[in-house]
């Protein structure tokens, strides 16, 4: 009897052992995630640019059809209590006349999925100097872009439509928000008005003023989310679970302000600037890093060896380390972000060898706010 006890007790103690192997490692255990709602339109509140200027284009992803102003600081005239952005210190502008009108394009970060509601929101304040307000503005999606009046489907469009006196709200920002349900496969976001006569769409703010007719907005803070706050996921984990920390980019909890960290595994064409595809995988983690430290701001540093000229030297710094910027970017990164090519002023290897020149050429980040 007391052998058949012992034999039971083994057993359960094995057993227990196995449990806790399987608890340890995360193996065959549901869990449920909670995931932050991801913006799908690229660098939504403009905040990244390629350099300064007035054309809109230099905030990448985005183009115009017309010619959308873009600022990087309030307008010394503007005197009313908003003025600037809505948030930080970029934004467009819209400029609408009796038979002029302008749009804001970008390809989205991944196509809209079938079936799924999606949530819309932007801020629009109109410009002090306007003497009309338009009757409707809002956002398109579709697949292949907006070209033409044809392509401006109602059933693809979040429309805000003020019934009466225009959309305005004094000179301050105000909130065009919808949901969208998708047909499927939209890849581009279109902002603008899409009224088939302009001049209807425009309404006097003072009747009692005639001649040249303009309605100016400014734009800001673009985002689109699937619609729930809050996507629970039911996950079967087999083995231990993989973190950020144990991938090849490793970034410290402590992390300071200053502090540099080098991308390993970014790959460009000899003498070339563009991204090798071997280098998504590094470049996905940081994505991925940034996108979970929302407060962190970073610069993208490119650097050279010291063959050849260095004006050639520091160019192809610039752009590699452009490339990267432009890269997290369109990968969703709404973090502010700079980039600055060095060439090759700061070494951290001798040039004498081709091990320390390859080390010598490297992209790097730097912390410079959290």
């Amino acid at each position: 009897m007391e052998w058949l006890i012992s034999a039971i007790f083994v057993q359960m103690m094995r057993f227990l052992a196995l449990i806790g192997i399987i608890c340890c490692f995360g193996g065959f255990k549901a869990q449920t995630i909670t995931q932050t709602p991801k913006n799908l339109v690229a660098n939504g509140s403009f905040e990244n640019y390629r350099k300064k200027s007035s054309s809109v284009k230099q905030a990448i992803p985005w183009k115009d059809i017309g010619t959308i102003d873009f600022y990087q600081n309030p307008l010394s005239n503007d005197t009313t209590a908003q003025k600037g952005a809505y948030d930080g210190v970029c934004y467009t502008g819209f400029r609408f006349q009796k038979r002029y009108k302008e749009y804001l394009q970008a390809k989205l970060i991944e196509p809209l999925r079938r079936g799924v509601t999606y949530e819309f929101s932007m801020q629009i304040r109109l410009a002090f100097w306007s003497n009309a307000v338009l009757h409707s503005f809002g956002v398109l999606f579709s697949k292949g872009g907006f070209n033409k009046p044809a392509d401006a489907i109602k059933s693809n469009m979040i429309d805000t439509v003020a019934k009466k006196g225009g959309l305005m709200k004094g000179f301050q920002w105000f909130e065009i928000h919808g949901f969208y349900k998708a047909d499927g496969g939209e890849k581009y976001i279109t902002i603008g008005n899409f009224g088939t006569d302009v001049k209807k769409e425009m309404i006097r703010m003072n009747l009692f003023t005639l001649g040249f007719k303009e309605s100016y907005y400014f734009v800001d803070d673009v985002v689109l989310i699937q619609h729930k706050e809050e996507e629970k996921v039911n996950e079967e984990i087999v083995g231990p679970s993989i973190h950020l920390e144990d991938s090849t980019l490793q970034v410290k909890n402590d992390i300071k302000v200053g502090e540099k960290v080098t991308l390993k595994n970014i790959f460009f064409e000899n003498g070339k600037y563009y991204l090798l595809p071997e280098s998504y995988i590094e470049l996905n983690k940081l994505a991925q890093y940034l996108m979970k430290n929302s407060s962190v701001e970073i610069q993208i540093n490119g650097h050279s060896d010291n063959g050849g000229l260095k004006f050639k030297n520091q160019k192809i710094s610039e752009l590699r380390a452009r490339e990267v910027f432009e890269y997290l970017i369109k990968k969703g990164v709404q973090n502010k972000m700079y980039f600055k090519g060095f060439g090759s002023t700061q070494p951290v290897a001798s040039n004498d060898t081709d091990e320390g020149k390859a080390k010598n050429r490297r992209v790097e980040f730097e912390i410079i706010k959290k």
